[in-house]
């Protein structure tokens, strides 16, 4: 998967700093998982919570500008090769189908917006071993008819 310099100098920084994207909610007033999407690339900050980003991390103030930038999405055209994500990929291999089935049961002919939507990661305790929680809630958006 590629890393881009910005995204390397981010992260690097949030290392010597000693912080958590946890820590960085805090201080921005995001979601942990959107300012990772920051970090990545995947999404784009405002002016302000750029300024606060680059404050906290002890960047220079050019690196603004980078941040505020429109990104362009995705992972590229391959299977990730990346486990983790490539779990997430196997999961939509698997599941989507029928997830697709159930929405469509619920509430019609539609999609679920990326746009109008909120991830959350949550740790789950378990004796059996800690399970991974993850919470996505999109705006359900009929297809019109015309």
């Amino acid at each position: 998967m590629f890393i881009s310099e910005m995204t390397q100098k981010l992260l690097a920084a949030k290392k010597e700093k000693g912080l958590t994207f946890a820590d960085l909610e805090k201080i921005l007033g995001r979601d942990e998982v959107w300012i990772a999407s920051v970090f990545y690339r995947q999404a784009s900050a405002s002016e302000e919570e750029a300024k606060l980003l680059v404050e906290a991390l002890g960047l220079e103030t050019n690196d603004v500008e980078e941040l505020t930038e429109y990104p362009a999405k995705g992972l590229g055209p391959v299977v990730p090769t990346d486990p983790l994500i490539y779990r997430f990929y196997e999961i939509m291999q698997v599941y989507g189908m029928p997830i697709k089935a159930v929405i469509h049961e619920k509430f019609g002919d539609g999609i679920m917006s990326a746009i109008d939507f909120t991830l959350n990661i949550e740790k789950e305790e378990d004796p059996k071993g800690d399970r991974v929680r993850v919470i996505m809630s999109g705006k359900f958006l009929p297809y019109k008819k015309w």
